[in-house]
C-alpha cells in the first residue's frame, strides 16, 4: 500500500507540474511606460490608450479551478487585465476591467481579484499551510516571519463596498498602504447588479516584506527583459454569500499558495516610438575605497559613437566604461558627453562623487 500511496503521489505532483507548464508557453509581457506617460492613478483608463492588444489578457485565459464544468461565458464574467512597469521604479501598475452580470460586494464573501507576485522568481511556497515545517513551528510566528514575505498576495475587494480595497495574506497589510500602493475605481454599479467595473492600481514588488513595517524590507529590483513571476485569480460570488468559481491564470489552484506556479511575464523595453534618441546618463560604484578606485558606466539611451569622460581632476577617458583612480580625497563633479548621430549631450552629476 505505501508504494502504490507513493505512486499516486508522484502521478499528483507530475500532473500538476504538467499543469502548470502550460502557460510556459505563453509569451506574457509587461509593458514599460515611458518617465512623462506614467499612469496616473484616477480611475481614467486613457492614460492605457499607448498599451497595445498584445499587452491585454483576458477572461479566455483563465482557469476555473473551484468547479471546472463552468466554462468561460462572457455574458457572466468578462475580465482585461494590463500590466505595466517604469524603469528605474519597481512598481507594477494594473488596469483591471470587468464585466460581470451580478456584482456582489456588500457582504464578507465577496467580489475578489487576486494578485500573487514573485519580484525575483525565487518560487516555493510562501503561506503558513504551505510552509514543509508546520509541525514543529509557530504557526503565529510564521504568519510574521514567512506567510506573504518572499512572495505577495493581495486580494482587491472590486470595489470595496465599504472595507479597505485589499486585503494582504500575512502579516504585512502595510504593502496594501500608500505610497507602497496607490488605488481608484471608477463604476457606478449596484451591489447585486450587472455592469462594468474599472480598478486602477500599483503595487511595490518586495523580495522581504516582513511584518514589522516597511524599516527592513527589500524591494525587488526590476530590471529591462528580466523575467518575475506573477498571475491573478477571480473569485466570482453571485449573492448566495459563497463562492460560485474561482479563476486562474495558471492552471492550478496551489498560484495562489506556492510561485512556483506564478507564471513568468518579462519586463519589456521600451518600444522603438519611445525611445528618446539620445538620453546620457551614467552610474559609479566605488571597488576599492582605499586606494579610491571608482567604475563608471555608461547608461546613455540611444545610438552613441564616441564617450568623453571628464573626472573633474584634470584627467579624462574615451571608453565607455572606465575605471579611474582618484589620487586625491575629495568630491568630484564628474561629467559624461556623448556623441551619437542625433547631435551631442553632456551629463554631470553636480558634487556627485565623494571618494576619500
Amino acid at each position: 500500500m505505501k508504494k502504490l500511496a507513493i505512486i499516486i503521489i508522484a502521478v499528483i505532483i507530475c500532473a500538476q507540474s504538467a499543469a502548470a507548464l502550460e502557460n510556459m508557453d505563453k509569451d506574457f509581457k509587461i509593458f514599460q511606460f515611458p518617465r512623462d506617460m506614467i499612469p496616473r492613478i484616477d480611475g481614467d483608463k486613457s492614460d492605457w490608450d499607448i498599451v497595445g492588444e498584445e499587452y491585454e489578457y483576458g477572461t479566455k485565459l483563465l482557469h476555473n479551478t473551484s468547479r471546472e464544468e463552468v466554462k468561460y461565458d462572457p455574458e457572466d464574467l468578462d475580465i482585461t487585465v494590463r500590466v505595466g512597469w517604469v524603469k528605474g521604479l519597481n512598481r507594477l501598475y494594473f488596469l483591471y476591467e470587468a464585466y460581470d452580470d451580478c456584482w456582489d460586494y456588500m457582504g464578507d464573501e465577496s467580489d475578489i481579484f487576486e494578485i500573487v507576485v514573485d519580484g525575483d522568481m525565487s518560487g516555493g511556497p510562501f503561506t503558513v499551510h504551505t510552509h514543509p515545517e508546520t509541525d514543529w513551528m509557530d504557526k503565529n510566528k510564521l504568519y510574521k516571519t514567512f506567510h506573504g514575505v518572499h512572495a505577495q498576495n493581495y486580494h482587491f475587494n472590486v470595489p470595496p463596498g465599504g472595507k479597505h480595497w485589499a486585503f494582504v495574506w500575512g502579516g504585512n497589510d502595510w504593502i496594501s498602504y500608500f505610497p507602497y500602493a496607490n488605488w481608484a475605481y471608477d463604476y457606478t454599479v449596484k451591489h447585486l447588479e450587472s455592469g462594468r467595473i474599472v480598478l486602477e492600481f500599483y503595487i511595490t514588488c518586495y523580495d522581504y516584506a516582513a511584518s514589522d513595517g516597511p524599516a527592513r524590507a527589500v524591494e525587488s529590483k526590476l530590471e529591462e527583459s528580466e523575467l518575475i513571476g506573477l498571475g491573478w485569480a477571480v473569485l466570482e460570488h453571485d449573492g448566495n454569500n459563497k463562492r460560485d468559481s474561482h479563476w486562474t491564470l495558471a492552471p492550478i489552484g496551489s498560484m495562489t499558495s506556492n510561485a512556483s506556479y506564478f507564471c513568468p511575464f518579462r519586463l519589456m523595453p521600451l518600444e522603438d516610438k519611445y525611445v528618446p534618441q539620445l538620453d546620457a546618463g551614467w552610474r559609479h560604484t566605488i571597488i576599492d575605497e582605499k586606494r579610491r578606485v571608482v567604475a563608471f558606466v555608461d547608461e546613455t539611451i540611444g545610438k552613441v559613437d564616441s564617450w568623453e569622460w571628464d573626472f573633474d581632476d584634470g584627467t579624462t577617458s574615451t571608453e565607455q566604461h572606465p575605471i579611474h583612480t582618484f589620487e586625491k580625497a575629495g568630491i568630484y563633479n564628474v561629467s559624461l558627453m556623448v556623441t551619437g548621430p542625433a547631435g551631442k549631450q553632456r551629463h554631470m552629476k553636480k558634487e556627485g562623487l565623494s571618494v576619500r
